[in-house]
């Protein structure tokens, strides 16, 4: 979708309705994720594929229906038979399609949301795509304001609180709620369209415990890039695969290196030649998490070289450390999930108290 936005927004802006395909679900080998989508505008041009080639004759014929008709479908095609002629995929996969009609009377947010994702600005576009919810309905959330509706305000509460998190990863992908947004129920099934690239993970020092938490990382959501000095532990057969390994001074390698508010950032180095002109570095940037491994006597004696360097209270007090929830965790696997627990709480003010031992709604709406 992204590729195709600034055709869209132009036609959007010229007031020409279109019809636009998205890839709501795939499985086993189709040929693209989540989010790929195909129009089709004036003139009947084509922009952008969702399936490399294999079903855009038969979306073309159903984004010209939806334009006519005004109304959205969902189509599910799979693998196609020994017919030549059969419409389908020929790699086995399958992908379920959203087509639905743009015209600014349906969707008067639509040219705000390519403007958002031009200019670099996260958003999320929640589309029902199945359900008793009308298909098609439209609900844009940013990260300060929410524009649209999904038909009842149950609904639109909960999908805006799940927005907000798919938003904070630049993840995309179904939900399934009740009617008024019960959990656990799925009678109403919403598309989530993330826009934002994955935030960063940052881990520094190549020991056994990165290779956990960069996993975890991984995992989650994060980009993750491990970073030490040393070539004989930074090397990238002894992390995921996908994860960007680097040899270099951990401060000169953050010094260089783009974060903002939705980076996290794990010194495990706990030696203080690398980990003090780090966090010298990290304390003074934006990051949503700095943490810091170590005992409490590394800890005290870490803060008293910082506090020399010459950071302020106020930058002291961003760093985690020592690094994690208190899980009685041993193992680096175990010290990974107490690391992403305590990410995870930050983010959305958890307290990490056993949930037996709170009350009151377990995810709040805002």
């Amino acid at each position: 979708m992204r590729e195709i936005l600034p055709v869209l927004g132009g036609w959007y802006a010229a007031r020409v309705p279109f019809g636009l395909a998205t890839v709501v679900a795939t499985s086993r080998s189709a040929p693209r994720h989540p989010g790929a989508a195909m129009a089709v505008g004036p003139d009947d041009e084509v922009v952008g594929s969702v399936s490399g080639g294999c079903v855009e004759g038969a979306v073309f014929e159903l984004a010209q229906e939806v334009v006519a008709s005004g109304e959205a479908r969902l189509e599910t095609f799979g693998y196609s038979d020994e017919d030549a002629f059969a419409v389908g995929l020929t790699c086995g996969g399958e992908i379920t399609l959203l087509v639905r009609p743009v015209t600014p009377a349906s969707d008067p947010s639509f040219g705000e949301v390519a403007e958002s994702v031009a200019a670099g600005r996260p958003v999320t576009v929640a589309t029902v795509t199945d359900g008793p919810a009308p298909r098609g309905a439209t609900l844009v959330v940013w990260p300060d304001r929410v524009t649209g509706t999904l038909g009842t305000s149950g609904l639109d509460v909960a999908v805006t609180a799940d927005a907000r998190g798919e938003l904070a990863l630049g993840a995309t992908g179904l939900r399934h709620y009740g009617p008024h947004g019960e959990r656990r129920e799925d009678d109403v099934t919403v598309f989530l369209h993330s826009f934002a690239p994955p935030p960063r993970m940052l881990v520094f020092g190549a020991i056994d415990y990165a290779a956990a938490v960069a996993r975890i990382g991984d995992f989650l959501g994060y980009r993750v890039t491990v970073c030490d000095a040393r070539p004989v532990f930074a090397t990238p057969k002894r992390f995921p695969e996908g994860v960007e390994v680097v040899v270099d001074w951990p401060h000169r390698y953050l010094g260089g290196t783009d974060t903002d508010e939705r980076t996290v950032i794990c010194v495990l180095t706990h030696d203080p030649k690398f980990d003090v002109p780090l966090l010298e570095e990290a304390l003074r940037r934006p990051a949503a998490y700095i943490g810091a491994m170590g005992s409490r006597r590394t800890h005290d004696d870490r803060m008293k070289r910082l506090a020399e360097a010459g950071l302020a209270e106020g930058e002291l007090a961003r760093l985690r450390s020592p690094v994690g929830l208190d899980l009685g965790a041993r193992t680096p696997e175990e010290v990974a999930v107490s690391v992403a627990a305590e990410i995870v709480a930050l983010r959305w003010g958890g307290t990490g108290v056993p949930l037996t031992a709170t009350a009151g709604a377990i995810h709040p709406s805002s």
